[in-house]
Formats: C-alpha cells, structure tokens, sequence
C-alpha cells in the first residue's frame, strides 16, 4: 500500500476531484480527513472510504477562512501527530464564457482572489504540522497555458496556482516537503457534483448547445487522445504524486489533460 499510515487532508473532500483523490489515499492505505462545506456529500464519500475498510472522518470548514484552516490542521495533528498529505480541491464558482467587453471586475477577481487565497492557506497551515517530508498538492486547469475568449478569470487563477506551487516547491523543498500541482482538462462525469456545470454554461450558450454538447464537440476535436480525463485517473495519479514512488518529484505541473496541452 503505497501511502500506508500516511494522514492525508483534503480540503474540498466533497467535490468530485476531492473525493475521488480521498477514496485513491484510503484505497492506498491513508487515513483521510476530509475538509469542506457539504456534510452530505463528504459522507457519502467518508461512507464510501469506510464501505471498503478505510479511515475517513469529516469537519465543516471554510477553506477561504484563516483561522478555520489553522484549526482543522491543528486539529488534525493533534490527533495523528502530523499531516503527510494536503490536497486542496476547492471549487469555487466563477463565470466563464463572458468576453473582456462584458467581464466585470468583480467576476474577473473571483476566481483569482478565492483560488489563491485557499491555496495559500491550505498549504500554510499543512506545511506547520508536516513531520520530515510531506506532500502538498494543488489543482489548475488548461486555461493557466492557453489563449482565447471567455476565461480570463479562469485561466489567470490557474496560472497563478501554477506559480504559487512551483515557488512552494522552492520554499518548502530543503523541509522534505514536495509541492506538486495537478493539472486536469474537462472531467464530464464531475459536472454532477461540481460548479463546472454552471463554468460551462456560459461558453455553451453562446454555442447555442447543451453543456454536453458542447463538451463532446471538444472531445473530438481538442484532446490527443480524443477524450477527458477520468476521476479515476485523476485520483489514481494524485495517490502516486503523495507516495514515495514519485519522491523527486517536485515543483512540477502534472499535465494531465489527455493532450489538450503538449508539453
């Protein structure tokens, strides 16, 4: 079990990345605190983690809130003696599809404000309570390497959690800690239990198509391999990037968009 006894944090643990990254660390042996807003969904997940003989256990906390994210840490070690892994996969909802004409300021902020703001926080209050070696572990999108209309707030919050975890990575490296920052396309399964529907809505409209639709045009036309990602593949690696398998491994963007982006 590649991530045996290790405590692993993940703040969004309800979402749709955050649980399939929970249910890969208890899978592999981790005991999982999960972290976010919605007690129903991270007891679904928690119920799945224990259905399969997982540890899981949840708290209510605000990821953009300072002293909440310190608490929980705290709270955490205290009960485990330290924390190995910290994953931060908090949605946040923001606009997309809206052009630089018709973008107000306020909707450009969102997303860079919020996704910077947990990121650091998450990752600060982690890094205190890590015990000799750690993994942090962040999330972007495509848009933090790409160029069009519709995604500006989008697409600067990624690229500056791109930046955040590459300059962590220099920052906590010499504490044993590594800082590896994931970077997925699309996932369609996740519209269900995600904001990314609601993302999606804006650049569908002015498509004149579905959110479905559209997603499907961009499968056969964007992607190398002709598809999105899966939760499963997306889990899968985040539980390999915080084992010892993959221990130089840092400061690094994990392209993992099926070839949307070639790097």
């Amino acid at each position: 079990m590649l991530l045996h006894n290790r405590i692993a944090v993940v703040h969004g643990g309800g979402g749709a990345i955050g649980g399939a990254a929970a249910k890969a660390f208890a899978r592999d042996g981790a005991r999982v605190f999960l972290a976010g807003r919605s007690r129903p969904r991270m007891e679904a997940v928690a119920a799945d983690i224990r259905a399969d003989g997982g540890f899981a256990e949840i708290a209510i906390v605000d990821a953009l809130d300072e002293e909440a994210v310190e608490r929980h840490a705290g709270s955490v070690a205290t009960k485990t003696g330290g924390i190995d892994i910290a994953l931060n996969a908090v949605g946040v909802a923001h606009v997309q599809g809206t052009p630089l004409a018709e973008l107000s300021l306020a909707d450009f902020e969102t997303p860079v404000a919020a996704y910077t703001r947990t990121n650091f926080l998450t990752a600060k209050a982690a890094a205190r309570h890590m015990r000799g070696k750690g993994v942090i572990l962040t999330l972007s999108t495509p848009g933090a390497r790409m160029s069009g209309v519709g995604f500006l707030g989008n697409g600067v919050a990624s690229a500056a959690v791109e930046a955040l975890s590459r300059i962590l990575a220099g920052e906590l490296g010499r504490s044993g800690i590594r800082v590896i920052c994931l970077r997925p396309d699309a996932i369609p399964e996740s519209l269900a239990v995600s904001h990314a529907r609601a993302a999606f809505q804006g650049f569908a409209s002015r498509a004149g198509m579905s959110v479905d639709e559209m997603l499907a045009a961009r499968a056969a036309n964007g992607p190398l391999l002709g598809r999105f990602p899966t939760l499963a593949e997306i889990g899968d690696f985040a539980a390999f990037a915080a084992s010892d398998r993959a221990g130089a491994m840092t400061g690094a963007i994990a392209n993992l968009s099926c070839g949307t982006l070639v790097d």
